[in-house]
């Protein structure tokens, strides 16, 4: 009632209507803001009010005028009650526009619909066609209600207010993934309703552009990284030399070598520094262990839930103290030691397998944590066992070889004091079971997970999780994450529920196989290593030097709060013999 105070967002009221819509706040925002501005002075004239319900399991939307509240508008039904599914299109008296619809249990053809209504596109001859069985899968486009046909001005995100003339520019621009679209024109990055009208586009303008995007993985191989996966699964190909000689050419390089080498430890589950394999990794995969900024290797035992017993924490400590290790507490909850030289890692892991450890796998494109509140066994708010679940997860998923990093979370309740929705995959107690939420990230571009289903018993917990990570394996490109996978996943999450929860594709049990496989031949990589004198010699400085001659001089060190660090460039620099002009 001031009018010195700004009221927006979906709870906003205006002309006495509560939205609650994403789009109608976005616009109220940017009216808002030019308003303070001082660079225009009309006003919020009301929204339309279409949408697309996002609930799981309920497949509901509306369109315009959905109540047949014009003057002699008309309406078509269909019904199938064995399916569930009601439809309704409303249109005017002479038949040729769509004034409005409501779609529930099946709304496929809702963008199609909405842009025949926002845009005035004529309707087809028989108007009942729109919402006849195979209208959306099959493209018919009677009368044409395509993409091909929507003006420029036609707004393909409402949420953001984003153009198809937006779109198609930043195409023209250089933007021809659908992620790289939302990065640029931020289209399809709210509610996501609008993805698969967004894809869409992008492949209508590509075409007409004549532009084909080559997602060729190197010069080696005339395929994805998708398409080698399945190469390897159908062929059963065990070995990068026998893939490069049936499907590609030349020797190979650095992109596709790592890449193929994933790919087989996703699928087969061999020791990765075999001989057929070693060659092919990159240098953390190679000496199992991530090289820091001097040279030297930091060392990461698991710590499963973020659980250690005292005699475990007091066994690292000895060890860290032996070797004169930079001790210090990860975000995943287990303990880091950096500083160690090549030739120290084996005798190091030698230490912790003794101790009851296992490799942590902080080097490898692999699950790295899955981390934990104390949950129900301790905290007075939990309402489940978080770390016992935890464990069990990390116990079951350790050593999985994925296209990048995977990390996991469980909270004992909705405090989420594991901060679960910020991970690839995490698990939120409630008190009827558990909630997953996937495609989560931190990082430099955060991204807050979904949830993918509510209240699951523990065993359909883990065949859920089990599917999704083996078909995120299956069909992600070369080193991206779940989070960028589901962005620029055509249908989102919808698409994702139907083939992990629904099991849309037929694929579950096949996907379950398969990671039942990795868990039953999993082997703790450094135990073998260390076993096995062969693969020992790799960490080896120097062949034929005594052990105390096998230490890197160039590695050096000082003291700060009572630990190692490295020296920096300064500090190096004191050594350096000075360079003086002749």
């Amino acid at each position: 009632s001031d009018e010195h105070i700004y009221a927006i967002g979906e709870c906003a009221l205006w002309d006495n209507k509560i939205y609650g819509l994403v789009a109608p706040g976005y616009d109220m925002a940017r009216i808002a803001a030019k308003h303070i501005l001082a660079e225009e002075t009309h006003s919020f004239a009301g929204a339309d009010m279409s949408t697309k319900l996002k609930l799981m399991g309920v497949d509901v939307a509306s369109v315009g005028d959905a109540h047949a509240m014009t003057p002699n508008s008309l309406s078509y039904f269909y019904a199938d009650e064995d399916a569930l599914v009601y439809k309704k299109i409303v249109v005017d008296a002479d038949r040729t526009k769509l004034l409005g619809a409501v779609l529930v249990g099946c709304a496929k053809e809702y963008n199609d619909l909405l842009q025949m209504m926002l845009n005035g596109i004529a309707l087809p001859d028989a108007p009942e066609s729109l919402i006849m069985p195979g209208f959306a899968d099959s493209g018919a486009k009677a009368g044409g209600s395509g993409v091909d046909l929507l003006p420029d001005s036609a707004t393909i995100c409402s949420c953001n207010n984003v153009s198809k003339a937006d779109i198609c520019q930043a195409i023209c621009d250089g933007s021809t993934s659908l992620g790289a679209l939302k990065k640029c024109t931020k289209a399809a990055t709210a509610c996501g309703g609008c993805a698969p009208l967004v894809t869409q586009v992008l492949k209508s303008e590509l075409q007409r552009q004549g532009v084909t995007v080559n997602n060729h993985v190197c010069e080696h191989f005339p395929y994805s990284r998708q398409e080698i996966y399945h190469l390897v699964r159908v062929n059963e190909i065990k070995t990068f030399d026998d893939l490069i000689q049936q499907h590609g050419h030349g020797l190979g390089c650095d992109i596709c070598k790592p890449m193929t080498a994933n790919i087989l430890a996703s699928c087969w589950n061999d020791f990765v520094l075999e001989p057929s394999h070693a060659g092919l990794q990159d240098s953390n995969d190679y000496y199992l262990g991530n090289i820091q900024k001097d040279g030297s290797y930091s060392v990461v035992p698991r710590m499963a839930g973020g659980e250690v017993t005292p005699d475990g924490l007091i066994a690292v400590g000895q060890i860290a103290k032996k070797y004169n290790l930079y001790t210090k507490i990860t975000g995943g909850q287990r303990v880091d030691l950096f500083g160690a030289q090549i030739h120290q890692l084996p005798f190091i892991w030698e230490e912790l397998n003794a101790a009851g450890f296992e490799s942590g796998h902080a080097y490898g494109k692999s699950l790295r944590t899955v981390k934990s509140c104390v949950g129900s066994t301790w905290c007075r708010y939990g309402v489940d066992d978080s770390v016992g679940l935890a464990i069990e997860l990390e116990n079951r998923y350790k050593g999985l070889r994925s296209p990048h990093k995977l990390k996991m979370a469980v909270s004992g309740c909705t405090r989420e004091c594991a901060e679960a929705q910020g991970k690839d995959v995490g698990v939120i107690a409630t008190e009827k079971g558990w909630n997953l939420y996937v495609c989560g990230n931190g990082g430099m571009k955060p991204r807050h997970a979904e949830l993918l289903a509510s209240d699951l018993d523990t065993h359909t917990l883990i065949r859920y999780i089990d599917r999704f990570f083996m078909f995120y394996i299956q069909t992600a490109d070369r080193l991206q994450r779940t989070s960028v996978w589901r962005d620029n996943m055509e249908g989102g999450l919808d698409y994702l529920k139907s083939v992990i929860v629904d099991d849309s594709l037929g694929l579950a049990e096949e996907l379950e196989s398969r990671m039942s496989h990795v868990i039953g031949t999993y082997q703790d990589e450094w135990r073998t290593a260390v076993e096995n004198p062969e693969i020992r010699k790799r960490f080896q400085t120097y062949i034929n030097a005594t052990a105390a001659a096998q230490a890197d001089p160039h590695i050096q060190f000082t003291h700060v709060r009572d630990q190692i660090r490295p020296l920096n460039d300064a500090e190096r620099a004191k050594d350096r013999i000075p360079m003086v002009e002749a």
